[in-house]
């Protein structure tokens, strides 16, 4: 089997997380900060909080910026799931607007109509790792007096006119499981040019503790969102590879773009000119006459791991039984979650593997394409011999 995704992880990381279990301090020690302040200055922002994970981080943010009960924050169906989750944490409402068909963003043009007096804040989310406008999205804010919530978990490194994804909004998210650019095992983090906002995530990440008070002394409903420094540690090391790795990431993506460019019924990732990728995931989507489900059958088949991504949030069960969503309310998005597929992609992938993963994409495209189940079957049987 071909991995979907696989962490790279070299003697530099091995050495960093021993040292930590070598020294006892495995939480809140010196590697948290260190790695807080790494990734401040990276992204460019006054201030990182590290928790354990970018879900974690989300939620943080939505307390901080007190939405609550009754309020509405705008953001796209098309995302992880967790994007929208964040919300229902404090019985807040993802309202969703459709995406851009060739860049899977949140359409901006849409935004402003979904506009309420219970909207608190947009959420954009830099799907796969493409920064969204975030010119007009701050446009639109300011018009409306809305907070800005930059979900950039896929997007570590990523940059939109040169300014790094996370430092464009009043806070952003990066995130660190095992799939993404750089892990932490576990972890995510919020970034931000706010005190105010550090302060409270924080203390929100620690069981609602004071920062500048007793231990044992809890000021506000907190939670158990901390990030150890054996993850930090990681983190450390992989944020001193960071540029090496987008590279090569870019060297996959491009191999991948240069080898599927020409087969029928495939459509490729659209970057926007504006746009500097980081690439969290490789997903290439098949046009409406080809049977998507088919070539993901095909390719496990043959050792190919895929997978559908994403699905649309809003055809979630929870979300048809908490909103009434039903097919038809965003197109686009729905077109685009049925064609969709995350095919192999990580550092260490080799041109081989890409070859192979090539091969069955097209072998299984062929077939796929064919809507006569009877001729498909015989063309299938005539290929194998």
């Amino acid at each position: 089997m071909i991995p979907l995704a696989r962490p790279d992880i070299t003697d530099r990381e091995k050495r960093a997380v021993s040292e930590v279990l070598d020294s006892g301090l495995l939480a809140l020690g010196p590697k948290l900060k260190a790695f807080e302040q790494n990734i401040a200055t990276y992204v460019g922002t006054k201030y990182a909080v590290a928790c354990n994970s970018g879900t974690s981080a989300l939620h943080m943010l939505i307390r901080a910026l007190d939405i609550k009960d009754g309020d509405e924050v705008i953001t796209t169906p098309f995302s992880f799931v967790a994007s929208s989750n964040c919300m229902l944490y404090e019985g807040a409402k993802p309202v969703f607007v459709d995406i851009d068909e060739k860049t899977y963003n949140m359409d901006i043009s849409q935004i402003e109509a979904k506009i309420t007096d219970r909207t608190k804040a947009i959420l954009p989310v830099h799907v796969f790792g493409q920064p969204v406008n975030m010119d007009e999205v701050r446009r639109i804010a300011l018009k409306h007096g809305l907070a800005v919530i930059e979900d950039s978990c896929e997007a570590i490194g990523s940059e939109w006119k040169g300014r790094k994804a996370g430092s464009m909004s009043d806070a952003g998210v990066l995130a660190f499981y095992p799939n993404k650019q750089i892990t932490t095992g576990e972890g995510g983090v919020v970034v931000t040019n706010s005190e105010d906002i550090a302060k409270l995530c924080y203390s929100l990440r620690n069981q609602g503790r004071g920062i500048d008070t007793q231990w044992l002394h809890h000021i506000r409903l907190g939670y158990n969102y901390r990030m150890s420094d054996i993850s930090a540690a990681l983190g450390i090391a992989q944020l001193e590879r960071i540029e090496e790795i987008i590279a090569r990431r870019q060297q996959v993506a491009d191999l991948y773009i240069d080898k599927l460019k020409d087969v029928e019924g495939i459509v490729l990732p659209t970057l926007d000119e504006n746009v500097r990728m980081s690439w969290f995931v490789f997903v290439i989507r098949f046009e409406s006459w080809v049977d998507r489900g088919l070539v993901l059958e095909m390719l496990l088949d043959r050792g190919v791991a895929c997978r559908p991504y994403f699905t649309a949030i809003h055809l979630q069960p929870l979300y048809t039984d908490m909103f009434g969503y039903k097919e038809g309310d965003f197109p686009v998005t729905e077109r685009v979650a049925g064609g969709t597929l995350a095919i192999p992609f990580f550092n260490k992938i080799t041109e081989e593997q890409i070859d192979t993963v090539v091969t069955e994409i097209k072998r299984a495209a062929r077939y796929a394409a064919i809507a006569d189940p009877e001729a498909r079957f015989k063309k299938l049987w005539e290929d194998v011999g």
